[in-house]
């Protein structure tokens, strides 16, 4: 890791740069597959997950007797574990539920808001050497809760042709009414127009990698809707003296082990917890499995030491963390003070693994700075708000003048008109 000391303020945003490609990098390799999907469907899809994920698949949509097989194949320790998470997390995104809001504007005049489920949805769930299963907690309970009625899951399949058992145990739980074993820009470009096979969703939701999620940006411009842009795991901790050196090194690790491209960095005040972090790291890191895919993400991270907790949180903000924990005996400061980043954890016994599995809150997060101007997945990020307004002959006469007026301002004799008219027949 790059240990940086007091850092001027114009190197922060240098300094503060993700591991990723642009988008440029991407995009071309994004638009091609996309052009063949939107002319070739399924077996565009096809040819591609024998290209990127080595195997040959003839009925993509998992049936019901895979899932049956998967029920059977996952532990009754995992299953009741992943019963502790489910309802936490369904207790917390309930809890997001808000009533019709109504409002009498002036006398005569009613508007209100409802909240409707978005009908047709797609969840992208990574697989990979980490088949994440905790992300279909994340994304298919909340759109069961909001009422979609197509909850889509794609995934991609094992060499064997296989979707982990844990995926597609979690998946029939949680209410998804479809799994496809498809991956990366492949799985995104099906959900964006539909095949022959999978069906053409409204919003697509889930983490990724790079081109995953390039492929998610891209495919707004064919009237689709995505979560945000989240790509590669990233975790900044705030710690001083009071911090446990061990478990802000674990931590760090946690989000090192995702992937390649994952970052993580650490802000202090003090250089006696950066040295004991530093050693935790080198220590704590030879013991995972993973240990090869933390190495080049912890070479990719930071360590950063400034002369003060202002500083420090400005730094922070500046980051806007995916992720951020904050172990500090001051930590009124940053929680009342941060205001970029998807997630926050505080205190010693609050590790990020908590808010990945089951303490309750969403673990898909803006990264790549997007916290500054993105919420993390939510009960209404499946849901559309719709407002509607009823207006009575008494409510025309008391607003219809000030219509009249404005609409003549901007020239738009028409709107006018559509009051006008009305306002000559209720006065005869």
């Amino acid at each position: 890791m790059q240990i940086i000391f007091n850092p001027k303020k114009e190197s922060w945003s240098e300094l503060l740069k993700r591991p990723t490609q642009s988008f440029e990098d991407i995009e071309e390799t994004v638009k091609g597959i996309f052009k063949e999907i939107q002319q070739k469907g399924d077996v565009a899809v096809q040819k591609y997950t024998s290209l990127f994920d080595g195997t040959c698949i003839e009925n993509i949509l998992v049936s019901q007797e895979e899932i049956n097989e998967a029920i059977s194949l996952v532990s009754n320790e995992l299953k009741e574990a992943i019963e502790v998470a489910k309802n936490n997390i369904y207790n917390f995104h309930t809890a997001q539920k808000t009533e019709k809001l109504e409002v009498i504007t002036t006398n005569g005049v009613s508007c209100w808001q409802e909240k409707r489920p978005i009908q047709k949805v797609g969840l992208y769930i990574p697989g990979g050497s980490a088949p994440l299963f905790s992300t279909v907690l994340m994304l298919a309970l909340p759109a069961q809760i909001a009422g979609c009625k197509e909850i889509v899951l794609c995934t991609p399949p094992n060499k064997e042709g296989k979707i982990n058992p844990a995926i597609l145990y979690t998946a029939q739980l949680c209410g998804v009414t479809k799994i496809f074993k498809v991956g990366g820009i492949q799985a995104i470009g099906a959900l964006t127009f539909g095949t022959e096979t999978i069906p053409k969703v409204y919003k697509i939701f889930g983490p990724g990698n790079q081109f995953v999620t390039v492929a998610k940006q891209y495919a707004t411009q064919f009237g689709v809707g995505i979560d945000m842009p989240a790509g590669p795991s990233e975790l900044l901790v705030y710690a001083d003296e009071s911090a446990n050196a061990a478990f802000v090194a674990s931590d760090l690790l946690s989000q090192a082990e995702h992937g390649k491209d994952s970052q993580v960095i650490l802000v202090t005040t003090s250089k006696d917890i950066l040295k004991k972090v530093e050693n935790e790291i080198t220590k704590q890191i030879e013991e995972l499995p993973r240990k090869e895919i933390a190495k080049v993400a912890i070479e990719n991270s930071r360590l950063f030491c400034v002369t003060n907790e202002k500083v420090a949180l400005e730094l922070i903000n500046e980051y806007a963390p995916e992720h951020f924990i904050v172990c500090s005996k001051n930590e009124d400061f940053f929680v009342s003070g941060i205001e970029n980043a998807g997630s926050i954890f505080i205190g010693n016994n609050t590790p990020e693994s908590a808010g990945d599995y089951a303490s309750g809150t969403n673990h898909t997060l803006p990264t790549n700075g997007y916290a500054k101007t993105y919420s993390g997945v939510n009960l209404d990020s499946f849901m559309k708000a719709m407002t509607f307004q009823k207006i009575t002959e008494e409510g025309m006469l008391n607003i219809g003048k000030s219509i009249e007026i404005m609409a003549e301002s901007e020239g738009l004799q028409a709107h006018k008109n559509a009051v006008s008219l009305r306002l000559k027949e209720l006065i005869k």
